[in-house]
């Protein structure tokens, strides 16, 4: 045999053996298949993960061997690569693992396999593209810790459009609401309505009861109220011991059905704070969209004019922007 020859085998003998150890000791996984996808390399790092046996899976089909791998998607993915000759990629952002490869950290997460970014390789051979190399790094801490972080920005975005005590929206977000709703009853021709309330003779309950006895009672009201409401109803703390209700899609008289199931309710609960009982009542005003209101504010008025009526009258009722129109009418 020619001694060159001889030397090139033991080099690239060499090579080969260099090159499996140095893929051996590497902390992500190397999958290698042809242009069928049958696996013809991995290594040791994809064998502990998967508890797979090499033996088991060269020569086969990357599909057979790891069955949750999405094979329509997968199949384009690897196509391409072999079409255009270019890398390809997929993050963890976009599908949270191909592989369902558990994962070794010690960390509490939402799933039991590891999030991967798994990268696509073409690898030549004078010139042919005879294989792809799939790399798979473990992303689970990244994911991990990038969901902590989302959730605390959602909490924070939440706490600025809730009311820290009553824990129902704060009056700028249910605002900003109203605002909403009103334009879309405007351009889609539909009923709105709104519901303003607030507790009677609140000062007196403060005084009597010390303002954690008044917290007591905003958090408790809050919370009855907050059960009659539908998902789509809008219920804020306009300020102090003062609330609103906006009612998408709902005409007066729904909303007055609704303002007297409220008071009626209001009235028949019973809050315990320090083994005493509290009752108390609510006034409401009750307003609906109309033609000749130009923006939310005035929405806002009719039902604020509606509230003080029913507080004038002897609280514990309901009055509707219609019954504060007659009795501006009677007396001009």
């Amino acid at each position: 045999m020619n001694p060159g020859v001889l030397t090139d085998e033991i080099s690239k003998k060499f090579a080969e053996k260099l090159s499996s150890k140095i893929t051996d000791q590497l902390n992500t996984g190397i999958l290698i298949v042809d242009t069928e996808f049958n696996i013809v390399m991995w290594n040791s790092y994809l064998q502990v993960h998967s508890t797979k046996v090499s033996n088991d899976i060269i020569g086969k089909n990357i599909f057979d061997i790891f069955s949750e791998l999405p094979q329509r998607w997968l199949s384009r993915k690897l196509a391409s690569v072999l079409q255009l000759g270019t890398p390809n990629f997929c993050s963890w952002e976009q599908r949270r693992h191909l592989f369902e490869l558990p994962h070794t950290r010690p960390i509490t997460t939402d799933c039991e396999f590891m999030a991967q970014n798994c990268t696509f390789l073409p690898m030549q051979d004078d010139g042919d593209i005879e294989h792809i190399c799939i790399l798979i790094e473990d992303a689970t801490d990244v994911c991990h810790y990038q969901g902590q972080l989302q959730k605390a920005l959602d909490k924070l975005a939440l706490m600025s459009r809730i009311d820290g005590l009553t824990q129902i929206y704060n009056r700028k977000h249910w605002q900003e609401s109203l605002e909403q709703e009103f334009a879309k009853a405007r351009r889609h021709e539909k009923a709105l309505s709104l519901i303003m309330f607030d507790l009677d003779n609140f000062k007196h309950l403060n005084d009597h009861y010390g303002h954690q006895g008044g917290d007591e009672v905003l958090i408790e009201i809050s919370k009855t109220i907050g059960s009659l409401l539908r998902v789509e109803d809008v219920f804020g703390r306009y300020g102090g011991e003062e609330f609103a209700i906006v009612l998408p899609e709902t005409p007066i008289k729904g909303a007055l059905e609704l303002a007297e199931r409220i008071c009626q309710t209001v009235e028949k609960s019973t809050i315990t704070f320090k083994d005493k009982d509290i009752n108390v009542t609510v006034s409401l005003g009750v307003a609906q969209l109309s033609e000749s209101d130009t923006s939310f504010e005035t929405l806002i008025m009719h039902a604020d004019d509606a509230l003080y009526l029913a507080k004038n009258n002897g609280r514990n009722q309901v009055c509707s922007a219609k019954t504060t129109e007659f009795l501006q009418q009677a007396s001009a």
